[in-house]
């Protein structure tokens, strides 16, 4: 075999090895590629507390994934304690995490799920920003900025 022909083999063979590879990795890897939860959050605010004992706080978390994720925690240096709860009428229960369907959304809203910020480190003013963690059962963390809005702010749809 000629020099010529070896190398021309050799050629063929690797970028045959890099087509092949290129199209494994379009087709995702073990951890489903396309299908792990791709999350963004949106309309996160507190309400301005009347008292320094306890505040609220709602958040959109948009899921445009086709995997679904939990809203497991949230941390902020505002509170000694986070803590998640549901309402199904005028019943309030604290849950250990909310979940975000594939494709979905969980709204965190007035009258609805909300976040109860309680020890607060101190009285949040109108205009403040209150840094959050968000932390997920299986996507990285997502730290936002929060804005105290007043105590009557109700947002747009």
């Amino acid at each position: 075999m000629t020099g010529t022909a070896t190398g021309a083999r050799r050629t063929a063979a690797a970028a045959l090895v890099l087509t092949l590879s290129a199209a494994l990795a379009a087709c995702g890897g073990e951890d489903g590629g396309g299908d792990r939860p791709k999350l963004s959050v949106s309309g996160a605010y507190v309400p301005q507390p009347p008292t320094r004992d306890m505040a609220a706080g709602y958040v959109t978390v948009t899921n445009k994934g086709g995997t679904a994720d939990e809203l497991t925690s949230v941390t902020t240096s505002l509170a000694g304690e986070v803590t998640m709860h549901t309402t199904t009428g005028t019943r309030m229960k604290q849950v250990r995490s909310l979940k975000i369907p594939a494709n979905g959304e969980l709204r965190l809203a007035t009258g609805g799920d909300h976040l109860m910020l309680t020890n607060l480190t101190r009285k949040p003013n109108v205009g403040d920003k209150v840094g959050f963690t968000l932390h997920f059962a299986s996507s990285d963390p997502i730290e936002i900025k929060v804005p105290v809005e007043p105590t009557t702010y109700r947002p747009k749809d």
